[in-house]
């Protein structure tokens, strides 16, 4: 068994055996009490990009988050708002400009960690990667510069958050629903504070200046707070993983950094629910029923890491989303992975010892030391 499925069983012991399985009985196949699920890029693609299926209906995104989060922020909004919406956010994350916040944000980390490799330390890369996400991640909802100790507090406060939500989930209890309002607020208070100080060096105060309302913006800033942090966070320290496991020569850094995407599949699970009747592959689907694409399913049919293959139109970075919901944040996500890969290649890592993290939504290290060879 290779450490990446290690890391999925310790994750989701009884529902990743359980999704790997349904892999097997075909590119789309309807299972009572969970939905009708989809195994094959090709027919995710085609329900991504079609407009009868949305992410504000029953058993959508919109039944986990709209009750935490209100109706209007990019993770349970369709249509003519959305795009909208949308509109006034991309031109915030050019891949210019987050760019220079990731290492405006980044310069002091990295320049640690990079002293503290050269100094021959062992290093905790999950741990190391919690901090860095942190930063960025308070920097984007209006925070200046931080300390380590308030970085990894914002980092935290978004994890037990995203813990609540499991492979499962249909919708939060109560509880929870009122635990993630008690984060989310102080969020909403640092970005609107930030919104209000109208300074456009900020994102916040970028939003503003893009005819975002007070509300638009916190919800956004509350939108980016929980997505923004466990991608990069939990990806990196499995990027070096594969790395060391499979021996790969990085010749190619994007390249790399897309195949592992593919292999770790960032967004295992999407959900949809079906406006209007319609056909999803050989099935037909009625209002109110679920589709679960099984990202992942789609993403490992295409074979084992391996980062010479190239890969086809239909499987492009399908774990970010497509057409109209591909992931907005996604350069962000993509400069704080290439600043951080970068320092650590130099350094030419090896993984010493590892622990997989158990009881979280997305798969991933509790611990991966490394040091430089």
């Amino acid at each position: 068994m290779n450490h990446e499925t290690r890391l999925h069983l310790a994750a989701h012991p009884f529902a990743y055996p359980l999704l790997r399985s349904l892999a097997r009985l075909g590119p789309v196949v309807r299972v009572p009490g969970l939905g009708v699920v989809v195994n094959d890029a090709t027919v995710a693609r085609a329900v991504l990009m079609d407009e009868r299926f949305r992410k504000d209906g029953p058993g959508s995104p919109g039944d986990l988050w709209t009750p935490v989060l209100g109706p209007s922020v990019l993770l349970n909004m369709e249509g003519a708002g959305h795009l909208a919406l949308r509109r006034k956010l991309m031109p915030l994350f050019t891949p210019g400009y987050v760019s220079a916040l990731v290492d405006n944000v980044l310069h002091g980390p990295l320049a640690d960690l990079s002293a503290r490799l050269e100094r021959g330390e062992t290093v905790d890369l999950v741990d190391v990667m919690r901090l860095m996400a942190g930063a960025v991640i308070c920097r984007v909802i209006g925070l200046g510069e931080v300390s380590e100790a308030r970085a990894r507090e914002l980092f935290a406060d978004g994890e037990q958050v995203v813990s609540m939500v499991s492979l499962r989930s249909r919708r939060l209890s109560d509880r929870q629903v009122a635990v993630a309002r008690q984060v989310l607020d102080r969020i909403g208070d640092i970005a609107q504070a930030a919104y209000e100080a109208a300074d456009e060096s900020t994102l916040m105060g970028r939003m503003r200046a893009q005819g975002l309302s007070p509300a638009e913006a916190r919800g956004a800033a509350g939108a980016f707070f929980l997505t923004g942090t466990e991608t990069v966070a939990t990806f990196v320290p499995r990027l070096f993983a594969l790395l060391h496991d499979h021996r790969t020569p990085v010749d190619d850094l994007d390249r790399v950094i897309e195949e592992a995407m593919r292999v770790t599949t960032p967004t295992p699970l999407m959900l949809r629910s079906v406006s209007t009747a319609a056909r999803v592959g050989k099935a037909t689907v009625r209002p109110g029923d679920r589709i679960l694409i099984v990202t992942h399913n789609c993403a490992r049919a295409y074979g084992p890491f391996d980062p010479s293959r190239p890969h086809p139109p239909e499987l492009r970075r399908l774990w970010f989303g497509a057409g109209p919901h591909f992931c907005i944040g996604y350069p962000l996500a993509l400069a704080q992975i290439r600043a951080v890969a970068s320092v650590l290649l130099s350094h030419r890592v090896r993984v010493l010892r590892r622990r997989a993290a158990r009881g979280v939504l997305i798969p991933t290290y509790e611990h991966l030391w490394i040091s430089a060879t």
